[in-house]
């Protein structure tokens, strides 16, 4: 792995997610709780709307809250097999990572778009200690809308919400992934991770389920056929 220690840009970051469209195929990521929703292909247009910026492509669909941003990190200590696969994080005013994109075809493009961007070492803080992962049950919450649409051939929309960012995937669910203590729903353009038991249970509402924890709240994750 190649030791670098991350950098805060010093530029804006709705202005560097207008360069967006120069990184090639990226995987753009929203994260919660036991929730982590992924997508995968190249961001075609960036365009303002109101107070929000939305993402868009083939494959991308993605609108982010430009009040929310306050700070960009790019990390390039990620490599697998040779291959770097940099990272930028597009943080809140606390320091909260919002959501994420990461290069999916190496170093070379984010340091082309990069080059001229000035930026300081930003020390890591340390990383907040993540739950023993557990067997997926056969009777985890988690599972019953996924099995209902399984193999279904029928087009579903999975959708991700956090403060800040909404991240949609739309397209069919040929077959669930269990593995290493997730539900995984996996495709070309998309990946979906759900912990074992991170979800209690779903509430309907306008045709959409949307998971909850075990107090009832919503955790940021619904999913629905679509009409």
């Amino acid at each position: 792995m190649t030791m670098t220690i991350p950098l805060r840009l010093e530029v804006d970051p709705a202005t560097l997610l207008d360069l967006a469209p120069r990184m090639g195929r990226t995987m753009v990521i929203g994260q919660s709780g036991p929730v982590t929703h992924e997508r995968i292909g190249a961001v075609e247009a960036v365009a303002r709307e109101g107070d929000r910026l939305r993402l868009s492509g083939a494959t991308q669909d993605s609108e982010i809250a430009l009040e929310a941003l306050a700070s960009v990190i790019y990390d390039r200590s990620s490599e697998m097999q040779g291959k770097v696969y940099p990272r930028l994080e597009f943080r809140d005013a606390e320091g909260a990572t919002i959501f994420a994109m990461v290069g999916m075809e190496g170093l070379e493009p984010f340091a082309a778009v990069l080059e001229d961007i000035a930026a300081a070492p930003e020390f890591p803080s340390p990383e907040e200690p993540r739950p023993e992962p557990q067997e997926l049950a056969e009777d985890d919450p988690i599972l019953p809308p996924f099995r209902a649409l399984e193999g279904s051939g029928r087009p579903v929309v999975i959708e991700f919400a956090r403060p800040g960012f909404t991240q949609r995937w739309r397209g069919e669910i040929a077959a669930l992934r269990p593995s290493s203590g997730f539900l995984n729903v996996m495709t070309k353009d998309f990946h979906l991770h759900l912990r074992a038991g991170g979800v209690a249970g779903w509430e309907k509402e306008a045709g959409a389920s949307h998971a909850l924890d075990a107090e009832g709240r919503r955790i940021g994750l619904s999913l629905r056929e679509e009409v």
